[in-house]
């Protein structure tokens, strides 16, 4: 039985653990024992973030605080905390200041499932996997309220917190995990989206894949869901790329990594040829088909798994899905070959440096061959628009005029490094697709307006999009209107994945660590471009690392 003084504890640690500050405890405040034993006190997140939590922020919305207790938080960093006393502090905009302090830490508060630092041993036998595989750093970084990793969801997830690996050793092992665990999961299955939790994690996978017919076939155990989506591969060599230019540190060059790579050239290769022989015009079947069983023509891909024909000679890249997991009509995705293309660039710049020059040349070249193909195939007429991006082609002269919230967008092309703002056929796309007449995904309603997507429907608007023209733009009082549009529809403090233009009420996903890792993004990014928009006139920039 506990003593009087075991149960005060208890009771004061389960209570800061469900209901926070509500309950009149101090979720910073130390316990009086260790919290290690009421971990399983911490409510559901998702639950939780659709409910407001006290203090409310001092701005007229009266934000509520959405971080769990710290006892609940998944990886903590010391600077991470700075950085959100400092924002605290400058921020004018107190609203603006408490969704930055819930969206900032989001990842590290709540989708951070597994991390081992390397010196830990494996539980299990290694039987069950490769003995060369899983060792070092290793990082399981959740989506959010779905608990399999996406390799796009991840690398932007943790974008936010590259520029402090240099100071923070912790955040530095975290990050080179991630890169670890990705590595892994390219060499497993390099046609695949969403992953299980590692092997050596011992959490237990949560099986999605709806009976999906995929070809080449994967393991259900280590696989979530196999979408093929050129700009998974896209974001795995820009975690590195990230991580190599903030801190660099070439640890995450290992033979496992390496022969991800190969894994993913070989992808690309594969994925670059054309549906008919160029020289016999027979069909030639390809490597990668998908199949599910749906009344929603997005979730799979049409002729039997097999996509639209695409022309050969292109230099571009097949995509059987974008990065909103639906799949693409027109299989040349132009913004994941815009990625791809800069990321090979910005690789073969870092294995120059490191000796591995063959491989650096080999890059370079295929970077090169992709970004001619987007000039040559993906830059189409517009009657009204003139000379624009478009989202898919075919390399036979179709092609698809739009933009979708999801990154990597048309939007959001100056900021994957593909083209300048000031590319006249990027101010040229993005006029079309921030507009109702040239983007039939630009939604508008009372209380809300920017890019949807086939994904969620004809109503609901992706906040993320509009965070991504609040970035693009060098207008004063457009990021100013973006960043007043989303924190209107940020009522729960968090940022969701869509939200209804007409009724702001409705939303999708409380806890999506994506979309809160693209607002904190934003912050930073008008903190060190244009600080007077949020510190005030005169204000100096401000940057984190």
């Amino acid at each position: 039985m506990r003593s009087r003084t075991e149960a005060i504890a208890y009771f004061g640690v389960f209570s800061a653990l469900l209901f926070g500050v509500s309950a009149g405890i101090d979720p910073l405040q130390e316990p009086l024992i260790n919290p290690n034993k009421y971990r399983a006190a911490c409510p559901d997140y998702k639950t939780y973030a659709m409910r407001q939590h006290p203090p409310f922020s001092d701005g007229p919305l009266s934000l509520p605080f959405q971080r769990p207790s710290k006892h609940c938080r998944t990886f903590e960093s010391p600077l991470v905390e700075k950085v959100i006393d400092d924002f605290n502090e400058k921020l004018v905009d107190k609203d603006l200041a408490r969704i930055f302090e819930n969206a900032f830490p989001n990842t590290l508060d709540t989708t951070v499932r597994w991390h081992a630092d390397g010196t830990q041993k494996h539980k299990g036998s290694k039987r069950k996997w490769d003995a060369d595989a899983w060792k070092g750093p290793q990082s399981f970084i959740v989506t959010g309220d779905i608990n399999a990793e996406w390799l796009r969801d991840s690398t932007n997830q943790l974008a936010q917190y590259q520029t402090l690996a240099k100071k923070d050793k912790a955040i530095h092992n975290l990050i080179l995990g991630a890169i670890n665990t990705q590595a892994e999961y390219v060499i497993g299955s390099p046609y695949c989206n969403a992953f299980q939790p590692p092997p050596p994690s011992g959490l237990t996978p949560t099986y999605g894949g709806d009976n999906d017919e995929v070809h080449p076939t994967y393991e259900p155990s280590f696989v979530f869901e196999c979408k093929y989506e050129l700009d998974s591969l896209a974001h795995f060599l820009s975690l590195a790329n990230q991580f190599y230019n903030h801190s660099g540190s070439t640890e995450f060059i290992t033979p496992r990594w390496l022969l991800a790579l190969d894994t993913l050239l070989e992808t690309l290769a594969e994925q670059s040829k054309p549906t008919f022989d160029e020289d016999t015009n027979a069909y030639r079947r390809s490597a990668y088909t998908f199949k599910r069983r749906t009344d929603t023509g997005t979730e799979t891909l049409n002729l039997n798994g097999i996509g639209n024909p695409l022309n050969g000679g292109t230099g571009l890249v097949r995509s059987a899905f974008r990065p909103s997991d639906d799949a693409t009509i027109l299989g040349f995705f132009i913004p994941a070959n815009a990625m791809i293309s800069v990321e090979l660039k910005r690789l073969a710049d870092i294995l120059d440096k490191n000796s591995k020059t063959q491989l650096a040349t080999a890059l370079r070249k295929q970077g090169q061959a992709i970004e001619d193909g987007v000039w040559e195939h993906g830059v189409v007429q517009h009657k009204k628009f003139g000379k624009v991006f478009a989202f898919e082609v075919d390399g036979f002269g179709s092609s698809i005029l739009m933009d979708d919230a999801n990154l990597p967008s048309l939007l959001a092309l100056p900021l994957l490094g593909f083209v300048s703002k000031d590319d006249e056929v990027y101010k040229n796309t993005r006029t079309m697709i921030l507009s109702k007449q040239g983007n039939p995904y630009y939604l508008k309603g009372d209380e809300f307006h920017g890019i949807g997507g086939p994904h969620i429907g004809l109503q609901h608007a992706w906040p993320m999009s509009v965070l991504v023209q609040a970035m693009t733009s060098e207008s004063d009082d457009e990021i100013e209107k973006c960043l007043g549009l989303v924190k209107n529809v940020t009522k729960n403090g968090l940022v969701h994945e869509s939200v209804n233009v007409d009724y702001a009420s409705d939303y999708t996903r409380p806890w999506f660590a994506w979309a809160n890792s693209v607002f904190a993004q934003t912050i930073l990014d008008l903190a060190k471009r244009k600080p007077h928009l949020l510190f005030g006139k005169g204000a100096e920039a401000y940057v984190i690392g």
